[in-house]
């Protein structure tokens, strides 16, 4: 009997581990059959499709009230002072904090890791950056030095107002970056993030053109934390759910009401390898814009609405002083803005079908 009553003992814990496992790994869209667009993805459908680009995440959680965290993105694993990306950032709505932007217009060019995190911790996230570039070796003599920090506000499940973010968090989110499929939902700087009314967090996908186009590929991934209607492969979902913006508005009018729940952030971002300098990486940041909008989201006054578009091809070595690659022609560049435009959308939805349940 004691023999029997061991088995099924082993039994019910292994059923409960395995229910927990199922339970902690959420499926990503295509896994429930949600399909859209014509494009075919790449091969590990994530922004880390394109080599080198590696995504590492740091989460800090504790007690009630402190859901934060941060995100990394590098673009290649040697020194990116000395080996520049082109690079652009678009603006939609410029509600939000993104350290540099005016460099990365001016240039063309992006020289640092990309760092996510909460609004009040991008001043610590960026001194945290400065000081690890800074005691990079070969960089002794080094003043001038650019950091890319932005961020959403998760003032609704993190106390914000607290200095949790450390430099550890952001040299570990640094180290945990590897280009193996990247995790999406409520990790790293999404830990803490709400979108349509529904726990919000990262998102990633990626699509790659036809071969006679070329075979490039569009990545993105999306920090979501906005509101509107949303909206799911055209499908009303937000509507029929009952949760979507000004919803209490219109069916119990009140004069007094002033908080804007469509408020927020996204910010998106996108490598690419195809050759593109930064006037077309803006273009092609701009069609994200499109995919944002095919989910539902409203643009609201306070959201910061951000693009930060990538090339991997060509790096720009620090002391080069010609740089003269050849980039892909105009006339190339309508099925990359259709990759963008679908892959946004996906990241959007991958970061709402991958996130869990968070209390704060």
């Amino acid at each position: 009997m004691i023999y029997i009553y061991i088995f099924l003992t082993l039994v019910r814990l292994l059923i409960v581990q395995a229910l927990q496992t199922e339970a902690d790994v959420r499926p990503r869209t295509h896994d429930l059959c949600v399909q859209m667009g014509i494009m075919s993805t790449g091969k590990s459908n994530a922004i880390t499709n394109v080599a080198g680009v590696r995504v590492g995440h740091c989460a800090v959680i504790a007690g009630e009230s402190i859901r934060t965290g941060v995100t990394a993105i590098l673009t290649h694993g040697d020194n990116l002072f000395q080996r520049k990306m082109a690079a652009t950032v678009y603006v939609c709505n410029g509600f939000g904090k993104l350290t540099v932007s005016t460099q990365v217009e001016e240039l063309g060019e992006i020289e640092l890791p990309i760092v996510l995190t909460n609004t009040i911790s991008v001043p610590r996230a960026t001194d945290a950056l400065l000081e690890l570039m800074l005691a990079l070796p070969g960089h002794e003599s080094m003043r001038p030095i650019n950091v890319v920090v932005t961020e959403t506000n998760d003032g609704f499940l993190n106390d914000i107002r607290g200095p949790h973010i450390d430099q550890e968090h952001v040299f570990a989110a640094l180290e945990a970056a590897a280009s193996r499929p990247m995790a999406e939902g409520a990790v790293g700087a999404r830990t803490d993030t709400v979108a349509f009314g529904f726990k919000g967090g990262i998102g990633t996908s990626s699509r790659v053109v036809p071969e006679s186009r070329g075979s490039y590929t569009v990545n993105v991934l999306g920090q979501t934390y906005f509101g509107g209607i949303l909206t799911i492969c055209g499908a009303p979902v937000g509507l029929e759910l009952g949760q979507y913006y000004l919803r209490e508005e219109l069916e119990q009018p009140r004069p007094d009401a002033n908080q804007d729940a469509g408020d927020g952030s996204i910010i998106i971002v996108i490598s690419t390898d195809a050759p593109l300098h930064a006037r077309n990486l803006k273009r092609l940041a701009g069609r994200t814009m499109m995919g944002l909008m095919h989910t539902g989201a409203i643009g609201s006054n306070g959201s910061g609405d951000y693009t930060i578009t990538l090339s991997t091809t060509h790096p720009i070595l620090h002391e080069q002083t010609m740089h003269i690659p050849t980039p892909l022609g105009n006339d190339g560049l309508s099925p990359l803005f259709l990759a963008a435009i679908e892959t946004t959308e996906k990241a959007i939805y991958g970061s709402l079908f991958r996130t869990q349940t968070t209390i704060g």
